[in-house]
């Protein structure tokens, strides 16, 4: 599982709004603060989460690295939840605990699922091409088909498609505008393929861009409406749902910041809350609630939402890649010499993971509102959580 994190901010810290920068207010939560909240059961010995551990990795938001937190530790071991920070930093009320947050690249666990189920119907074959499901979107470049495992994989070749920008500044212009998954997906072919398919394993979202298309070619209807169907019903992800071209977030949210430097080289914090997401569509565009996504893995690993044998794509990382970490919208990795399955997700604001062991003996899920989601550098908090959770 991999997390995302934030560069350093200077004391000179500022909120930028659409109505003018204000000072933001100090990145200190005192102790008794009801932001700093947790419940449930852990330990501090070998067997389970370590709850003084947990409670000292929220215990410094909001700061300069995430501005809040929400964790649910889950399993037979043990379980913890808590909560810290601010919903917003202009009026520094404590962080709504049970608080939707765009999830990401998680959407991706759901798009896998619901291709498996389709499968698992004999509504689509993994093994059979994707350009005979998709004859118009593929020019005659692609010579060599692309199984719709190769797109669950992350191994079919294909180049990444369209965006509305390089940089934060912008994608952040254009945050208001609609990109449609057709013009990402048919920019993305024009490309021609990267490389042979089955040769490489590369993480795009292309692939389950795609993918959302060949759930509403299949079935006639639309990729929300088919994934709610089949996975968040089932799931029991009541609080779950895809915004589409919508920008807001609909229900209680704790508002996300995204660190950008001026030309002094201070820096301010601009409210990235409100964003129209709908190019990530299929891969990325959910919205969600820890709770709901802690019942996901769950009933998904549990066998309750996919069945055997097509649960086991989503264990299964390609043949013939050994490097390769990724399966059908999972990824694994190794922590303490057991190995926890999972995904993580971003979006300018909000940074997330959903994950545990296949026997379900721990599980983390998390939300934290991190200050440059999108960076590639380590951040403290999600890596002290990550630790006290998954030791």
């Amino acid at each position: 599982m991999r997390t995302r994190t934030s560069s350093v901010l200077t004391a000179s810290l500022v909120l930028a709004l659409a109505a003018g920068p204000l000072a933001a207010p100090a990145f200190a939560a005192p102790p008794s603060s009801p932001a700093a909240a947790s419940t449930g059961h852990a330990t501090d010995g070998t067997d389970g989460p370590d709850e003084k551990a947990l409670r000292a990795a929220l215990g410094v938001v909001p700061n300069q690295h995430a501005t809040a937190a929400l964790v649910r530790v889950g399993g037979t071991d043990g379980r913890w939840r808590g909560s810290a920070g601010v919903r917003d930093l202009a009026g520094g009320r404590p962080a709504h605990p049970n608080a939707l947050f765009r999830a990401g690249s998680i959407t991706k666990v759901v798009t896998a699922a619901t291709v498996l189920r389709l499968a698992a119907q004999h509504r689509i074959d993994l093994d059979a091409p994707v350009q005979g499901y998709l004859p118009d979107l593929f020019t005659p470049d692609f010579e060599q088909p692309i199984s719709v495992r190769r797109l669950l994989n992350h191994t079919s070749g294909i180049k990444p498609g369209a965006g509305l920008g390089e940089s934060f500044a912008q994608v952040y212009e254009r945050r208001f505008e609609t990109l449609t998954p057709q013009e990402v997906a048919a920019s993305a072919i024009s490309k021609g393929p990267e490389f042979a398919p089955g040769k490489q394993q590369r993480y795009l979202n292309i692939n389950y861009t795609i993918l959302g298309l060949l759930i509403e070619k299949v079935t006639g209807r639309s990729y929300a409406s088919e994934a709610t169907r089949l996975v968040l019903r089932p799931a029991g992800m009541h609080h779950t749902y895809f915004p589409g071209t919508d920008p807001h977030i609909r229900g209680p949210h704790n508002r996300g910041y995204q660190t950008v430097e001026r030309a002094d080289g201070t820096v301010k914090l601009l409210d990235v809350t409100e964003w129209n997401h709908a190019d990530r569509w299929a891969a990325g565009d959910m919205i969600s609630t820890t709770a709901d996504l802690e019942r996901l893995l769950t009933k998904l690993f549990r066998g309750k939402i996919v069945p055997q044998p097509e649960l086991e794509e989503m264990f299964t990382t390609p043949a013939g890649l050994p490097d390769a970490t990724r399966s059908a919208g999972l990824e694994y990795k190794e922590v303490g010499g057991q190995v926890f399955w999972g995904k993580s997700g971003s979006r300018y604001g909000y940074s997330a993971v959903m994950g545990g062991t296949r026997d379900l003996s721990r599980t983390l899920v998390y939300s934290v509102n991190a200050t440059d989601a999108k960076s590639a550098k380590r951040n403290p908090v999600i890596d002290a959580i990550t630790a006290a959770a998954l030791r």
